[in-house]
This record gives C-alpha cells, sequence and structure tokens, in this order.
C-alpha cells in the first residue's frame, strides 16, 4: 500500500499559501484493509475514508468512465491494480493532478508545476469535456487565483464552450450550481466566476436573469459604465471589498435583475425594475434552492436599494416605512447587511468607487432612533391595542423627523 498527499494541498503548498485540507490518494489497497487499520467508510459513489486520527480524507486510487450526461453520469472503477498515474489523469486541471510521496518528491504527470508558474488554469485530458462540474470549478479558481495573475488556457475555454454547446451544463443538478457559485462567491474576486462562466456561455444556461443583463444600457449620468451587467460585477467587487458576506455578495447580483425586462424602447430607464427584479429573485432562488438567508436579503436590496439611494430625501414617515418594510427594528444585523449592499451598488460605478456613501450611516442612525422610541406607563394607561401602535408610531416619526433636521445641520 502507497500513499500519496494530492490536489489542492500540493498545488497550494507550492503556490507558498496556507494549506488547509489534505486529501490523500491510497494506491495498492482494498476497502477491507484500510478499515481493518481503523479508517471509517464516508464515501458514497467511491471508497472515501477518514484517518482515525487526523479525519484526513484517504481514499482508493480510482477510475472514472463516462456512460451518461451531466456529472452524475459516471461508473467509478477501483482496485489494487488502479495505479497513481490513472488517478491523476481523470482530474481537471493541470494543477490539481499533482501528487507528493512520503518523502516529499513531486509527481508531476501533467505539468501542473509549469501551469503553476504560467499562471495558467488548463484541463489535463480531453476527458474533461465529460463533467459539466469541472466548468464551475474552473471558473471558480479562476476566482481564487485572479489574484495572483491565473488565466484560463485557450484551449480549455474552447472546450468549456464545447461543452455548453453539446448540451452538458443543462444536466448539472441545481444544487450543485448553488454549491459551486456559494464557494466562488466566497473568493476574494467572485466576478472573475461570472466572467470566466459568461465566456463560454454557461452563465446564460445556469443563471440566465444575471446574463441577460449584459448589453442593457442604463443612464450614463448615473452608471458611467453604462452597461447593467458590468455594473453588477463592479458593485460585487466593491461588496468584497466593504468586506460583505457571501450573502451580501449574492444580494448585490441580484440587486439589479429587473432591468433584464426592461422593453428596448424604454432603455436606458428602468422604472419599476424592483418589484419586477424581487420576481426574478424568487424564480432563481427557487430554482436553485437558494437558503431563505440568502433569499430574503436579495429580495430586501432588490425592492429597496433606491430608497436607502434616496434616504435624504424621504419625508420621516416614508423612512419608518422602510425600516418597517425591512422588518430593521427585529433584524439589525440584517439590515446592516442591506445598507452595505446599498453602498456597495452606489461605489460599483466606473470613477465613482471612493464616493463617499453617507446615506448607510444615516439610514442607520435612523433605525437606531426609532428603536429608541417607547411608549411610557402614563401614556399606556389611557390606550389600548391598535392605539398603542398608532402612539408609537407617531413618536417615532416625530423622532426622526429631528434625526432629519439634525443630520441635515452636520452635513
Amino acid at each position: 500500500m502507497q500513499v500519496y498527499l494530492v490536489g489542492g494541498a500540493v498545488r497550494d503548498k507550492l503556490l507558498d499559501r496556507q494549506v488547509l485540507e489534505r486529501d490523500w490518494v491510497v494506491v495498492g489497497a482494498t476497502p477491507a484493509e484500510l478499515e481493518a487499520l481503523g479508517y471509517k467508510s464516508v464515501g458514497r459513489d467511491f471508497p472515501v475514508f477518514l484517518h482515525p486520527e487526523t479525519h484526513d480524507e484517504f481514499a482508493l486510487a480510482r477510475l472514472e468512465k463516462k456512460v451518461g450526461p451531466g456529472y452524475r453520469g459516471f461508473i467509478t472503477e477501483y482496485s489494487p491494480a488502479v495505479t497513481l498515474e490513472d488517478d491523476l489523469k481523470r482530474r481537471d486541471l493541470t494543477i490539481n493532478a499533482m501528487a507528493e510521496d512520503r518523502d516529499g518528491n513531486l509527481i508531476d504527470p501533467h505539468g501542473g508545476q509549469r501551469d503553476l508558474a504560467a499562471r495558467v488554469l488548463r484541463h489535463v485530458s480531453a476527458a474533461f469535456v465529460e463533467d459539466p462540474v469541472r466548468i464551475l470549478r474552473v471558473a471558480r479558481f479562476a476566482a481564487r487565483y485572479a489574484g495572483l495573475g491565473f488565466q484560463v488556457a485557450a484551449e480549455t475555454r474552447e472546450l468549456m464552450r464545447q461543452m455548453v454547446r453539446a448540451g452538458e451544463v443543462d444536466a448539472l443538478v441545481p444544487e450543485r450550481v448553488w454549491a459551486e457559485t456559494v464557494r466562488a462567491l466566497a473568493e476574494p474576486h467572485p466576478e472573475r466566476y461570472l466572467e470566466v462562466l459568461r465566456d463560454c456561455g454557461a452563465l446564460a444556461v445556469i443563471l440566465p436573469e444575471l446574463d441577460a443583463l449584459f448589453g442593457v444600457p442604463q443612464p450614463a449620468k448615473w452608471h458611467p459604465e453604462i452597461d447593467a451587467g458590468v455594473h453588477q460585477l463592479l458593485a460585487l467587487q466593491q461588496c468584497v471589498r466593504l468586506g460583505g458576506s457571501e450573502r451580501a455578495r449574492f444580494a448585490v447580483l441580484m440587486h439589479d435583475l429587473g432591468k433584464g425586462l426592461t422593453p428596448p424602447e424604454l432603455w436606458p430607464a428602468h422604472r419599476g425594475h424592483e418589484e419586477t427584479g424581487a420576481a426574478l429573485v424568487d424564480i432563481l432562488c427557487e430554482r436553485l434552492a437558494v437558503p431563505n438567508e440568502f433569499r430574503q436579503l436579495a429580495l430586501l436590496a432588490t425592492r429597496y436599494h433606491t430608497h436607502v439611494h434616496r434616504a435624504f430625501e424621504l419625508r420621516p414617515a416614508t423612512l419608518l416605512e422602510l425600516l418597517e418594510n425591512c422588518d430593521a427594528l427585529r433584524r439589525p444585523d440584517r439590515f446592516a447587511e442591506f445598507l452595505l449592499v446599498c453602498e456597495a451598488d452606489a461605489r460599483g460605478r466606473t470613477g465613482l468607487e471612493d464616493t463617499l456613501y453617507p446615506q448607510r450611516a444615516y439610514v442607520a442612525a435612523a433605525r437606531r432612533v426609532a428603536a429608541a422610541v417607547t411608549v411610557d406607563a402614563a401614556a399606556r394607561a389611557d390606550l389600548s391595542g391598535a392605539a398603542i401602535g398608532e402612539c408609537l408610531r407617531k413618536l417615532r416619526i416625530d423622532a426622526l423627523n429631528e434625526h432629519k433636521r439634525t443630520s441635515a445641520r452636520a452635513l
């Protein structure tokens, strides 16, 4: 039995990056032999075991044979006769197809180290076309390593386009699309994920609502970049810059979907895009089984981002309505994320990336002002039921009116 460190751990070690997980390939062994050594079987489709002490993953070297469409259309073959080279050949990218033996010697049959140095994401073999998930993975690695200058090899881009034309991407299950997408959103340059998918045509298949924004013009007065799709990517970059979570980054991508439904004869105006966009967010989230916390923040951003942009123009009663509609008084953390999304939207415009956005602090303070208002015991004694709520609302509007006056003097 021989054991090799493989995949991401080898890649990141060579890139001098922190190695967070270690995966191992076992050659010349059977499942029974590993179980006898105390390894715990966790693989569903092929033999994967957890080390009894480190809990690292150890997989038996295996072969894969394409028997149907999509990423599930494989059968897996494994036996002590499968070699390390057999196992590495089935991997997606050359930089992921390297191994290291127990003595630290590098095994690199496909030029992964060369491609690391050249900053290239290149497929290992023509078998790349058999698994559409590899398109998503390439795009995700592009998002992870964009800061190091990595680019997708021209021949790999062409294979990805061929896969899209052949309908392989249509076979992706929604859950896998979401799993790869949310991982990509956590990367340093998530906009590259979308750019790579759009370049090969996959974005139009898996996220057609987002793809539809590219080529749609916006008023140059407010959006020097003009293109609505480009604006989404710029806003996503700003969300990363502001420290936004994956939820916030997803909300940024969703906030202007309604502009893709504006009839061309009405361009570049997009009146009412907030509500038409909210309907698209619901459709997309339902299709991809997006978790509720992502969906809810995306809906808030879609419906109410323009309210925050116009915050200084809002009457106190309208500002309170915004807080109520966003459930801001009961969900302050989510509301804070929503305000970050609004700032990312405002900054995600060519030449305006460093523009101040005082609306965020103004609306956040308004929430605190409204939340601090209470109906005292003396007033409650003379009121009941809905009257108490109406009194509280009036007091909050009065407080927000004072907040507006105070803020105007400060500005």
